[in-house]
């Protein structure tokens, strides 16, 4: 049998090195890169407000876009959505706007869409 005195005993942390270990940890973490998302049409009020009942649809596709999801039953409506997903604390940001034609032109807007979503051109 062995004495006592040989054994190796495991050295315990002082209070002080685990606070610093634990702040190291929490600072790290918060360096954490998360990507904005951004998908679907930028939907920007003051965009939406130059469509006017009477233009076509080649009017409206030059100003909004081509329409994010084409309707398979409904050729007389166009819808355009918008998301957006910011960094950590910033909220999403959703936006809807349906066009109706009738006859190949604007018969009225609908839009949901009251702020510019943040314009996000590349990865930083």
């Amino acid at each position: 049998m062995e004495p006592m005195e040989n054994i190796i005993k495991p050295r315990r942390l002082q209070p002080a090195s685990t606070a610093v270990l634990l702040l190291a940890a929490l600072l790290l973490c918060a360096c954490v890169y998360r990507m904005p998302i951004q998908q679907g049409n930028y939907l920007d009020p003051a965009i939406i407000a130059q469509v006017k009942p009477g233009m076509t649809r080649s009017q409206v596709r030059y100003l909004l876009g081509t329409p994010m999801v084409p309707t398979a039953f409904d050729n007389g409506r166009w819808d355009y959505d918008y998301y957006y997903k910011g960094r950590r604390l910033h909220g999403t940001q959703r936006g809807h706007v349906v066009i109706y034609f009738q006859n190949d032109v604007v018969d009225r807007i609908d839009s949901d869409v009251k702020v510019a979503p943040p314009l996000v051109l590349g990865y930083t």
